[in-house]
């Protein structure tokens, strides 16, 4: 098979960091078009959602069991594994995009009641929450790619810190209890680590023709920090 044919089996100067700089350059112009056309998908398809009944049966489904959110994570657990799995295909171009395709309607499916809920108690949550979004995650691309700095040692400390959050989430929905503003804000410093290191991906470790994995990864990073935003925002909202 050829190195067109598949460029996950190419040598290590095919790595982005390595390769030639129009290559890099369109790498990387790959993957942001492609993070960029899956949250315009997202957002598309949630106001889809939120102008039609489904939302509301939705959230009424989960508010029936002690156990909905649980299996809903579960489910988009599952869903987010294969989806990532597709999008690191080396056999098919189309496979990567069902990937992601599939991961954003998974993160569509798991924002619907935090949305439904906001847009309910004010509908100037959700452009506020996008916005401080937006701008945090421009600023540290921005430190990323000024600084050309690598922080793949970010690696075990993310994965670990995503232990500790899952175990104090999944507590959460079976004890009974909520987490509050200081685990929401040490959420967004989680996800802004998370945003570090996956553009330092980007730049350092992604080969060319992994712009769709490249692309997911940041998207996954980009709705985890929006989503704790949104709590931070909903909970100013509801003490005014």
């Amino acid at each position: 098979m050829s190195y067109a044919e598949n460029p996950y089996r190419a040598p290590l100067y095919t790595i982005a960091a390595n390769a030639a700089v129009d290559e890099r350059a369109d790498f990387i112009r790959k993957t942001y078009l492609n993070l960029g056309g899956a949250v315009l998908a997202f957002a598309g398809l949630e106001a889809a959602l939120l102008q039609t009944g489904l939302a509301e049966s939705f959230v009424g489904a989960l508010s029936q069991t002690r156990w909905g959110w649980a299996i809903v994570l579960g489910a988009f657990m599952l869903v987010s594994w294969v989806a990532e799995n597709w999008a690191r295909s080396s056999v098919s171009t189309v496979t990567q995009y069902m990937g992601l395709s599939l991961y954003v309607v998974a993160e569509a499916v798991l924002f619907l009641p935090l949305l439904y809920i906001a847009n309910r108690i004010d509908e100037r949550v959700i452009p506020t929450a996008a916005l401080a979004t937006g701008t945090i995650f421009i600023g540290l691309t921005a430190i990323v790619f000024m600084t050309r700095k690598d922080f793949s040692f970010l690696r075990t400390a993310l994965g670990l810190g995503g232990l500790v959050a899952m175990a104090l989430i999944l507590a959460s929905i079976f004890f009974g209890f909520s987490l509050g503003m200081i685990f929401s804000v040490a959420m967004v410093a989680f996800a802004g680590g998370y945003i570090l290191y996956d553009t330092s991906n980007v730049l350092h470790h992604y080969r060319i023709g992994q712009h769709v994995a490249a692309a997911l990864a940041l998207f996954a990073s980009v709705a985890l920090l929006f989503w704790y935003i949104l709590r931070i925002v909903l909970a100013f909202t509801q003490r005014d």
